[in-house]
């Protein structure tokens, strides 16, 4: 049997959520009371209900969320179309570096297996993430399917940390190529690196579909609003009603194995090449194998320095919403734009290739011009 108070409860969820769903304002304090073993199905934000015989148990969850982005901040929309120019300098920045590796055979190694996924994992980031801002905040969709939601979310966590594990990967290629130098053909060949390229992707999918897949725990019978500009893991677990305790664990797990570790490694890394490096007794030979570094370790600081700092700082003093929506997103949008360029502009071998691929270019055209004259 239904309880009467669980009868006013669905009658009340028909009336708000039926007619009229105001989105801006979803409801603060919404609970079921429900007896008995019933499953209730209905419409609107709440898709399901359900209680067992054994005790009285209430589990909501929402048909959609509503993602707040920012909060009383008049010059939001031009931030929004800041992005746009970031996602569109960022799309074209790294389908280059792409074509230009697989156009140019002296760039046909091993580390430039570990580039080019580095310019795909920055390009599908950036393609789940600010393609659906823009649509949320410009053209005002804000309100997010549960099932959308949790495919944002895994999809903007995945491709993050693959280009956080490329960025050790191309650790791992420097130390070896600068520390074991007669070896580093026989340890590093394009079939290691794609094995290892291909893991780091199993390993990170399968990581992220059992965190994101436990949000599917939690009841959400209170606010279905999101302070965030995506669907936010934190953000998300923390409008649950029951217990997320394990959600919370699993999240401060994930960040150390996959950002903190990696940062440690690199340093680590790092310190081994600066002692092989002193070694070395000729100057010209010690720049120049320092030169082979320069372009990975300025990768480094500018995707791992903001993560760290904006961490660090939620945990030591509190952030406004506005600040920290602004500090995350650069973080997560600026680092992809960059790499290209800095790969471009710093890597000797990715330079020579580009004036290569042109003067190639340059002299196809001018045969073809001659070829179609003489006819």
């Amino acid at each position: 049997m239904v309880s009467q108070k669980g009868l006013t409860a669905l009658h009340s969820v028909y009336n708000e959520y039926g007619k009229g769903y105001n989105p801006c304002k979803p409801p603060k304090d919404l609970t079921f009371f429900i007896t008995g073993n019933t499953t209730f199905q209905t419409t609107g934000s709440l898709t399901s209900v359900q209680s067992n015989s054994s005790a009285n148990v209430t589990f909501v969850r929402p048909a959609t969320f509503f993602i707040s982005g920012f909060s009383n901040f008049s010059h939001a929309k031009y931030y929004y179309v800041f992005l746009c120019f970031v996602y569109v300098v960022t799309i074209l920045g790294n389908l280059f570096i792409m074509c230009t590796i697989l156009l140019a055979r002296r760039l046909h190694t091993a580390k430039y297996i570990a580039v080019f996924n580095l310019a795909l994992s920055d390009l599908c980031g950036s393609s789940a993430l600010i393609p659906k801002l823009i649509d949320m905040f410009l053209f005002e969709h804000q309100l997010i399917s549960y099932e959308a939601c949790l495919m944002n979310m895994f999809f903007v966590f995945h491709f993050m940390n693959i280009q956080s594990l490329t960025l050790l990967a191309l650790a791992y290629d420097r130390l070896v190529a600068i520390c074991f130098p007669l070896r580093y053909h026989a340890i590093i060949t394009k079939t290691s690196m794609s094995l290892l390229i291909g893991s780091m992707w199993m390993f990170s999918m399968a990581l992220f579909a059992v965190l994101v897949g436990l949000v599917n725990r939690l009841s959400f019978c209170r606010s279905t609003v999101v302070n965030s500009y995506f669907c936010d893991h934190g953000p998300v677990i923390s409008l649950s009603c029951n217990n997320n305790d394990i959600n919370y664990l699993l999240a401060y797990i994930f960040f150390g194995l996959l950002i903190c570790l990696p940062v440690i490694l690199i340093t680590l890394s790092y310190c081994c090449i600066a002692a092989a490096l002193l070694k070395i007794a000729h100057g010209a030979d010690r720049i120049k194998a320092m030169k082979t570094c320069t372009s990975h370790l300025v990768l480094v600081a500018v995707f791992y320095l903001p993560i760290l700092g904006v961490n660090v700082k939620s945990i030591s003093t509190s952030i406004d919403q506005n600040s920290r929506i602004i500090n995350t997103s650069l973080t997560q949008t600026v680092p992809p734009m960059l790499n290209p360029i800095i790969y471009t502009l710093k890597t000797e071998e990715v330079m020579q290739s580009i004036k290569d691929l042109y003067k190639r270019y340059k002299v196809s055209t001018i045969t073809e011009i001659n070829v179609k004259q003489r006819m």
